[in-house]
């Protein structure tokens, strides 16, 4: 495992009672500090008196790769008390000297080292990105295959806000969901309430309530009473922890900095209190590796926002984004109609037909990649949160199948976890019956872990009674659903006939991830799933060595 956050420090801080690795240095030019690649390093500088409008200021840190010449900008924010965070992480080895200049008089000149070492987790592929080879599709910063398999934890920040110590839940809850194969946590900076009304069952468990709490809040004051005058730094000091332990996990933090539905008294837009709270959020985690910029889910609803504002909190992102970290908006619309803004495209289909209307999105864009970030269904739990159009477990995993399918990713949500209802710990629940299906991802994810996603492009022109990717190597994946016969018709393509190369053919369960022995297809040969009427299953076919 590589090196976890390592925070140096000069004076106390919260950062200490919530465990970070510490360490003394000073900031001379002759200080040297070490990080491995693709891990992130923090360095606390400390002024001796304080600092008027310490939020405003504007302090970056230059650093140079002393081998290269390559330059990396990082900006310092402040950190409470008299303390400053230069938090930094690189993509290459080698020694990396830095300056800081700005508008806070003390730290100015201030220099130091760090040096960059070789990574030898090789779960850690750095940051997500765009395939260098595929144009709709993700890649590690390393060049490896990112299957993108997504999931809603809308208020992981309050999971373990109260404790000052650690965060035992966020580390149970977020193993199980790692395990099962999901690697892309769709999130908010905050979020307050919801307007629906809630499950009376919730009353006699308070420990699964997270909404409406107002001792958690990023300024001042609390959502009821906001004091926008200043940031709230502990907040922030808690939601390191949260997309710390993500990265600790290889997983994604898909950031959303506002969320306009769910109740969150925000300042106005464009005032020196919004630009503030912007600003801080860009500029403190944008050395995460795992990070990418969402500006606001559903961007474009509720009546808060317009097309100007998202436009200028993008170009204001950009300016600020100094290590590229890929920038999205939780609206179609926008997406849509300014699809050169966005890195890639976010979309939110609720349609019955999704395949198709996947297909269609991503022929119409067909230099993007499309990421479904909310399809409808919204699995059963204990509790009901929000139901959305679908509930039942196999419906909400055959929508996902199929946006997959038209080459197109797609998101998880159980209600117990995507919003205000957090049970961190799911499978310790008495009742069975009430346990996420987080299995049936399992088998999705070692599926794609054999079949490299970004290789295959849907086929509609093959899909007879299935639906159908292929690859390069002329490898069909035709997803059959259990209400199916038998595929009779429609694919002639995978028959022997004596000009084409002999193929073979083997069976997935989309359950339990049950594979069949591959065998020989026959002239003639009728294609039936093994699991006709009870699971969903998918064909594979590859051309004979």
């Amino acid at each position: 495992m590589g090196l976890n956050i390592k925070t140096i420090l000069c004076c106390c801080s919260l950062l200490m009672m919530l465990g970070s690795a510490i360490a003394q240095t000073s900031t001379d030019s002759s200080s040297r500090n070490t990080i491995e690649k693709w891990e992130v390093l923090d360095i606390t500088l400390t002024t001796k008196g304080s600092t008027q409008a310490p939020f405003a200021a504007n302090v970056n840190a230059y650093f140079t790769h002393q081998g290269t010449g390559e330059k990396q900008t990082v900006p310092i924010v402040f950190n409470g008390n008299n303390d400053w965070l230069l938090r930094f992480s690189a993509a290459h080895s080698g020694e990396w000297n830095y300056q800081v200049e700005g508008d806070v008089p003390q730290l100015n000149g201030l220099r130091g080292r760090v040096q960059v070492i070789a990574n030898d987790d090789p779960t850690n592929h750095g940051a997500m990105v765009l395939s260098p080879h595929n144009k709709q599709a993700f890649a590690y910063e390393d060049g490896s295959e990112y299957f993108l398999l997504g999931y809603e934890l809308d208020w992981l920040f309050a999971l373990d806000y109260a404790n000052d110590q650690s965060t035992p839940k966020s580390e149970h809850l977020l193993s199980r969901i790692k395990e099962h194969g999901f690697n892309h946590v769709v999130m908010n900076v905050y979020a307050h309430d919801v307007s629906w009304q809630k499950d009376s069952k919730l009353a006699a468990h308070p420990e699964h309530e997270f909404g409406g709490r107002q001792d958690i809040y990023p300024f001042l004051g609390s959502n009821e009473q906001p004091d926008f005058s200043a940031l709230n730094v502990a907040f922030f000091q808690k939601l390191d922890r949260s997309i710390q332990l993500l990265h600790d996990k290889r997983m994604v933090s898909h950031l959303m900095i506002y969320v306009w539905n769910k109740m969150v008294n925000w300042p106005d837009m464009n005032s020196d209190a919004d630009n503030m709270y912007f600003d801080y959020v860009v500029k403190r985690y944008q050395a995460f590796p795992n990070i990418v910029w969402d500006i606001s889910k559903e961007a474009l609803f509720y009546g808060r926002a317009d097309e100007a504002y998202i436009k200028g909190r993008i170009e204001r992102l950009r300016k600020l984004n100094h290590f590229n970290r890929l920038v999205t908006v939780h609206d179609f619309n926008y997406c849509a109609k300014y699809p050169e803004q966005v890195d890639f495209i976010s979309t939110q289909d609720w349609g019955y037909d999704i395949y198709n209307r996947m297909l269609d999105v991503r022929k119409r864009f067909a230099d993007k990649v499309i990421y479904n970030i909310e399809h409808g269904g919204y699995e059963a739990s204990p509790y009901e949160v929000f139901p959305g159009d679908y509930t039942d477990p196999e419906v909400v995993l055959r929508r996902n199948w199929m946006t997959i399918f038209a080459g197109v990713y797609s998101t998880y949500y159980w209600q117990a976890n995507a919003w205000n209802v957090i049970i961190y710990n799911p499978f310790e629940q008495a009742d069975a019956s009430t346990h996420p299906k987080f299995n049936y991802f399992s088998a999705m994810s070692a599926f794609f872990e054999r079949f490299a996603f970004s290789s295959f492009t849907p086929a509609p022109g093959k899909n007879g009674s299935g639906f159908t990717l292929v690859d390069e190597h002329d490898t069909y994946l035709i997803y059959v659903s259990k209400d199916n016969f038998q595929m009779s018709r429609g694919n002639w393509y995978l028959a022997p006939d004596g000009k084409k190369p002999k193929r073979t053919m083997q069976w997935f369960n989309t359950l339990t991830g049950e594979l069949t022995d591959a065998r020989d297809i026959q002239k003639g040969q009728l294609f039936i799933s093994p699991w006709r009427k009870s699971a969903d299953a998918i064909l594979i076919s590859q051309v004979a060595e």
